[in-house]
């Protein structure tokens, strides 16, 4: 009978102190060498059997010239290491060197992304994909080629965003993934106001739900892949014109869980030095940025609890 009081005495500690939780963390990968080769290394690693089929590997094509875009030979090296994939993105709502299909394929090429075949996923209109449990959202329209795949990397640059916050995994197919004429006008175009948190936080919100239908499309076919190099306030929306990068390059971080890895990369952000942090975090906290996070947890889309496996040791 001790026995059993004490044990029951150690479950209540653990409940009240919130210490004890059935939730397992995710895995997070984590290298420091930002190459080619680190790149490989961390995606064989969180793959596991996960990308099969017809791939697609989203990314940001950004503005032509771009000085922050991911490199070239680190983005060959992923697609080159999975047979018959190819590069994704969508087309732009706001006016720049992507808002047309025509404008983005000649962005493709002066920005170098010929290796392989460039598919723009709302290049023939869209399709509205199911989401469950919406707050804002019943559904949400995406690019119609999205729906071809049976797999999908989600290659991200990590940076600051100017509306976002920060542009991390979430924000890669929350907006990348949305058509140009419907879809990101759902996210964008709202005037709404969260009844708590206010329009910036509306728009964190409609990330995370937008976000929640191609995950729930793919069903665990899909690894998402951080890479905090060059990282501006400014998103590779702004090209040229973004703001020079103050923070030093961390390294690539990459899980099956989209919600651990982008709070991971918060995380190795936020242990920056104050001087190489502070205008990231005054650009991510301005915009309520890490509402992402918050509701992403409430959402359900994955977890902000993790281990880091570091792949250099």
């Amino acid at each position: 009978m001790k026995r059993i009081l004490f044990l029951l005495s150690i479950i209540t500690l653990f409940a009240v102190c919130d210490c004890y939780s059935a939730e397992q963390p995710a895995v997070v990968y984590f290298t420091r060498d930002i190459s080619p080769a680190g790149i490989l290394k961390i995606y064989n690693a969180v793959n596991q059997g996960r990308i099969k089929g017809k791939t697609a590997i989203k990314f940001h094509s950004g503005e032509r010239h771009g000085p922050n875009i991911l490199p070239i030979d680190m983005v060959r090296a992923v697609q080159k290491n999975i047979p018959g994939s190819v590069l994704a993105d969508t087309n732009t709502l706001y006016p720049g060197d992507r808002d047309s299909t025509e404008k983005h394929r000649e962005t493709i090429k002066i920005n170098g992304w010929t290796f392989c075949p460039f598919d723009i996923l709302d290049e023939d209109g869209a399709v509205m994909l199911p989401i469950r449990n919406g707050r804002h959202f019943k559904e949400m329209s995406v690019g119609s080629h999205l729906i071809k795949y049976d797999s999908m990397v989600v290659l991200t640059h990590f940076k600051g965003h100017t509306k976002g916050g920060f542009g991390g995994s979430i924000k890669n197919i929350a907006i990348g993934n949305i058509d140009a004429k419907v879809g990101k006008r759902m996210v964008h175009g709202s005037t709404k106001e969260d009844l708590y948190k206010g329009e910036k936080a509306w728009f964190m919100e409609a990330m995370v739900e937008s976000a929640s239908a191609s995950l729930d499309f793919f069903k665990g076919h899909m690894v998402f892949i951080n890479v905090l190099r060059n990282m501006s306030v400014d998103c590779d929306c702004s090209g040229i014109h973004a703001a020079p990068v103050k923070a030093r390059d961390i390294g690539i971080l990459a899980s099956a869980d989209i919600l651990a890895v982008d709070q991971a990369s918060i995380d190795k952000v936020y242990a920056l030095p104050e001087n190489e942090l502070h205008d990231l975090r005054e650009r991510i906290e301005s915009r309520e940025g890490l509402h992402q996070l918050t509701y992403g947890e409430q959402k359900g889309i994955g977890t902000r609890k993790y281990v880091i496996v570091d792949l250099d040791k």
